[in-house]
């Protein structure tokens, strides 16, 4: 499934293999999802098995509009109705109790799911034709290099699991997830929408903790080492020796021992460019990444996340 002109017939096709358990991979506005049946779990079990994933790393259910989102939870309370009339379709994942319906092997065996209306037509148009709940991580290897083109899903599977190709992503990196406490929201994974951006609906936004080491977590995206390239990753300026990438965006000095690769100065612009620019450099044979720290301000959260994990041992 090739083209960024997506047929009917290539979605048609693409959720006759999902309700049939097997795997697909599509566009969404953050990154591409690899995509099976949510309420069947030994579909979703083939996730896991694809890409490594360990299994106290829950997954996301993607739904085509709000009130399919509700019928997956046992509880929807006024906030999450706000959030959802607010930035649904769009980048916000919400993790709320789960009816029984969802398989464990969804949520990592915890009582609440992860649930998503994402904002890409391609996505949107085969969540209509499949009429299931579609859970969705990466398309990628387990730790490794989100995918925001049709091509990064091939390097890490091949031509073992279809794709539908919808062109490269918008927003570029992973959505929002938070959870609602006593009204108030607890970002378990930064996106683009920030803590700022939620304090408009409650004055009681707070970052979540790290997981306890070998549990479960309550949001994708929470491992130490993760969103990384094979080359080794450094925050901060070229290394002396070897040959490496810089990837810089306030227009510092090139710098003799490193390619210098220009990243957008707006935080948009740079999530939407960060993952393609690392698998850029990632297949140049470097010995080296280097990355210019980004600022210390809240709407580059989420940025300063995916990189710090990036670089992380």
């Amino acid at each position: 499934m090739t083209g960024r002109h997506v047929s009917l017939e290539q979605i048609a096709r693409a959720a006759e293999l999902l309700r049939s358990g097997q795997l697909v991979a599509f566009p969404t506005e953050t990154v591409y999802g690899l995509g099976a049946n949510a309420l069947d779990a030994a579909a979703v079990r083939k996730i896991y098995a694809a890409k490594g994933r360990p299994s106290t790393s829950p997954l996301i259910v993607h739904v085509a509009n709000a009130a399919l989102a509700r019928a997956l939870v046992t509880y929807w309370p006024p906030l999450a109705a706000t959030l959802a009339a607010e930035f649904w379709p769009g980048p916000l994942t919400m993790v709320l109790p789960k009816q029984a319906l969802i398989p464990d092997e969804v949520t990592a065996g915890l009582g609440t799911v992860g649930i998503r209306v994402p904002a890409h037509p391609v996505a949107l148009a085969l969540l209509e034709a499949v009429r299931i709940p579609v859970a969705a991580p990466s398309a990628n290897r387990f730790t490794e290099l989100s995918p925001t083109t049709a091509e990064h899903v091939r390097e890490s599977f091949g031509d073992s699991i279809p794709v539908l190709d919808g062109g490269p992503c918008d927003v570029g990196i992973e959505s929002t997830v938070l959870g609602i406490e006593n009204g108030g929201i607890v970002v378990l994974r930064p996106g683009m929408i920030s803590l700022d951006d939620l304090r408009a609906f409650s004055p009681n936004v707070r970052l979540a903790a790290q997981p306890v080491s070998g549990a479960s977590h309550s949001s994708p995206g929470q491992h130490d080492r993760h969103y990384s390239p094979r080359t080794p990753l450094v925050l901060g300026p070229p290394r002396a020796t070897g040959r490496g990438a810089y990837l810089e965006w306030s227009g510092s000095p090139r710098d003799a021992a490193a390619i210098n690769v220009r990243m957008p100065d707006s935080p948009a612009g740079y999530a939407a460019a960060l993952y393609g620019a690392l698998h850029a450099v990632d297949g140049g044979g470097y010995d080296w990444i280097a990355v210019e720290p980004v600022p210390d301000s809240p709407e580059w959260d989420a940025i300063r996340d995916r990189l710090r994990r990036a670089a992380s041992e």
